[in-house]
């Protein structure tokens, strides 16, 4: 695209670019004293700037060659007023404000705002606008520049521009944040880590914040942080800071490594999260759930008592009384283990392998050592997190099966086929031979609601229901590595 420099009808009557006075003995044959117009268009087409001119009421009608090429433009759409299309948004009604202001009182204009390249990112750019007069004084141009603000700047003024934004950026979040040196070495510190702490500014720095922990906690967040350093992996921990007031509040702690291209770390960039109120409550709710579980687990116990003692004195029935009391000492085993545990109340049973933590939930329901839920199909391993919500899922299924399904008589089983297809691994639960299935339950009780805790939010799968008359069918898909 060839860009003409303007020319107005009385440019011949101001002659804008008089060449000035020069020396004679300066001038020689082989020299031109005047340039020409392709000198200007050269001139302006490849100033380190983005240029312009406008009328004397601030009609832009020309902008130089870089102006278009940052901007991504053409003549016509920036023509007049259609630089604003350019500007953000947030800025604009200031920017418009104070170049109207100038036009109106024909003072020079200076301001720093940002403007959107071609790439789409706004970048901020210095802009100085200055009048052109007339023989009468009368403004009849306006020149203007562009300069992008923050790559003129100095690598040192560019560090402290970088460095007030960092901090500006974190001084605003609700958060504790910090950062180290790769080395581990803390240089930074948030105003919420100085609020939080009530510590002096710059104290902390260095090995310093190990003090603010509690006593009990200072060895464990080290030696973590230490590991993190030395190996790069994320940082993550919880524990209690003292906070300005004395009290010791429990905090979640996490880090993450800065790196540049070729996977050095640069930094370490870490917050610090208040979750004394959380914490406290989580821990009212476990106490809670612990002493639930533990009356219910009584309750199975006196039943098992009971029995023994009501239990008459021919071996037949002794036999049986006997078999009763064990099953209601198993269900009281599975109910221990399927329930949802903290690292308070952990049962402590390594089930690394899925068949084995069915077999343990549905080993009660087998009768007269007839096993009446059989497992089999590919067998995967499962994690401690992914334990609890997988027995708690199939423990519901049992006890619905034995108040509405296929453990209601003793003809009825259940078959469990895992298998793995596309890195998910399928668990099907199939009934049969119990009680028929009338109808579809017109609403879900607590039990189901559970279920799809279990499975959906806590291990990201699917589970599905078929009311089928033969019996319900339960497909359950969860990701492998969810396990």
């Amino acid at each position: 695209m060839i860009y003409k420099w303007p020319k107005l009808a009385n440019d011949v009557e101001h002659d804008y670019w008089r060449t000035p006075s020069v020396a004679p003995e300066l001038l020689s044959s082989d020299k031109p004293v005047q340039p020409s117009d392709a000198d200007f268009r050269l001139l302006a087409d490849n100033i380190p700037a983005l240029c312009w001119i406008a009328r004397g009421d601030g009609y832009i009608y020309w902008y130089n060659r870089r102006w278009h090429d940052y901007c991504g433009s053409t003549p016509k759409s920036m023509e007049g007023w259609g630089w604003q299309s350019v500007h953000d948004p947030l800025e604009l009604s200031k920017v418009l404000e104070k170049w109207k202001r100038s036009i109106a009182n024909g003072n020079a204009f200076e301001m720093v705002f940002p403007l959107r390249g071609a790439d789409g990112i706004f970048r901020q750019f210095l802009t100085r606008i200055v009048p052109v007069l007339g023989k009468n004084n009368e403004i009849v141009r306006w020149i203007g520049t562009n300069s992008e603000y923050e790559s003129g700047l100095s690598a040192k003024e560019a560090l402290l521009v970088s460095e007030a934004k960092f901090k500006a950026l974190t001084d605003a979040l609700p958060q504790m944040v910090w950062s180290t040196k790769p080395d581990g070495a803390h240089d930074y510190f948030n105003a919420r880590w100085y609020e939080f702490t009530g510590m002096a500014y710059g104290s902390t720095d260095g090995d310093g914040w190990n003090d603010v922990f509690h006593p009990d906690d200072r060895a464990e967040a080290f030696a973590k942080w230490r590991h993190a350093v030395a190996t790069g992996e994320d940082y993550e921990i919880e524990y209690r800071l003292r906070h300005h007031s004395g009290e010791y509040r429990w905090t979640l702690g996490r880090a993450l490594p800065v790196r540049d291209d070729k996977g050095q770390i640069l930094r370490w960039i870490g917050t610090c999260t208040d979750i004394h109120e959380s914490k406290l409550i989580a821990e009212q709710t476990e106490l809670m759930s612990r002493e639930l579980s533990h009356r219910i687990k009584n309750i199975f116990a006196v039943v098992a008592g009971l029995i023994g003692l009501s239990t008459p004195t021919d071996v037949s029935s002794a036999k049986f009384a006997k078999q009763l009391a064990a099953r209601i000492s198993a269900l009281g085993r599975a109910h221990n283990f399927a329930r949802p545990h903290s690292a308070y109340s952990d049962p402590g049973r390594d089930f690394t392998k899925l068949h084995g933590l069915i077999q343990e939930i549905l080993m009660p329901y087998d009768m007269d050592g007839r096993v009446r839920c059989h497992i089999s199909g590919t067998d995967v391993s499962v994690s401690e997190r992914s334990a609890t919500p997988l027995a708690l899922v199939i423990h519901e299924l049992a006890t619905n099966a034995v108040k509405y399904g296929a453990l209601a008589n003793l003809e009825g089983e259940v078959h469990i086929v895992t298998d793995m297809r596309a890195e998910q691994v399928v668990i099907q639960w199939t009934e049969s031979g119990g009680l028929e299935v009338p109808l579809v339950p017109e609403r879900s009780g607590f039990g189901t609601q559970l279920s799809e805790i279990g499975i959906a939010s806590q291990l990201g799968g699917t589970i599905e229901r078929f009311w089928n008359r033969e019996g319900l069918q339960v497909i359950m898909t969860v990701p492998s590595e969810h396990l």
